[in-house]
């Protein structure tokens, strides 16, 4: 059973820019990793701070290689100052 992240982060105004430019390469080697079935990350147009996420993955083993991915990346380090906002849905019935 596929396992999906919705939620949205907000990131601190002075590391804003560094996201937005460590998003690029982070949604691409999240669309290619096995497993990934969608992967968006949208910036907010009423609050720039604020990205939506909306991540769908096969299933649980994905998933989680997703986020140990994550956390040894870039991406991991440069919004480890993020404040995350996320709901898992489907991982508990796997």
């Amino acid at each position: 059973m596929a396992v999906t992240l919705s939620g949205y982060i907000l990131v601190p105004t002075e590391q804003l820019k560094v996201v937005k430019e460590a998003l690029i390469e982070h949604t691409r080697l999240t669309r290619e990793e096995p497993g990934c079935l969608r992967f968006e990350v949208v910036q907010c147009p009423d609050n720039p701070l604020r990205f939506n996420v909306f991540e769908v993955f096969v299933d649980k083993a994905a998933f989680e290689h997703h986020q140990q991915r994550v956390q040894a990346s870039y991406w991991g380090s440069a919004t480890q100052d993020v404040q995350r906002f996320y709901q898992v849905s489907d991982l508990e019935r796997l």
